[in-house]
């Protein structure tokens, strides 16, 4: 059996994921990473991107995630994410509608519109549709 550690996978609304894992690849604002057991102690900013486990059967799950930070310490990593979602859990059609709203706000020339949040919108609905059309 693989040396396994702790991981817990939280978000504002819900813990997303508890339990023993082999490996956790994340997407750090400089660079994916990936922590294994006895990682150094380690805290790292997440960008919008996929996490990838590797549970403690050898079994992987995705999750689109939307940012956050995560923290290593004597086996135990905590994900503390914006929104975390399991791949097998995402609505394609609502993330659809979600790009397309987002690439709309973005076309619009209204000063109103905060486009900064917009851009960040339109990169979380292709983080999502990214992750269900890979599956």
């Amino acid at each position: 059996m693989a040396n396994l550690f702790n991981l817990e996978i939280v978000t504002p609304e819900r813990v997303e994921f508890s339990g023993a894992v082999q490996s956790v690849t994340c997407p750090g604002v400089q660079g994916s990473f990936q922590v294994l057991h006895n990682h150094a102690p380690f805290l790292s900013s997440l960008d919008i991107g996929v996490v990838k486990v590797l549970d403690g059967e050898g079994a992987e799950q995705l999750y689109a995630v939307s940012g956050g930070i995560s923290q290593v310490f004597h086996n135990e990593m905590r994900v503390l994410a914006d929104s975390a979602e399991r791949a097998d859990r995402i609505d394609l059609d609502r993330a659809r509608r979600a790009r397309e709203r987002a690439e709309q706000r973005l076309r619009e020339r209204d000063e109103a519109i905060d486009h900064e949040r917009a851009r960040t919108s339109l990169m979380r609905a292709i983080n999502r549709i990214k992750l269900v059309e890979q599956e």
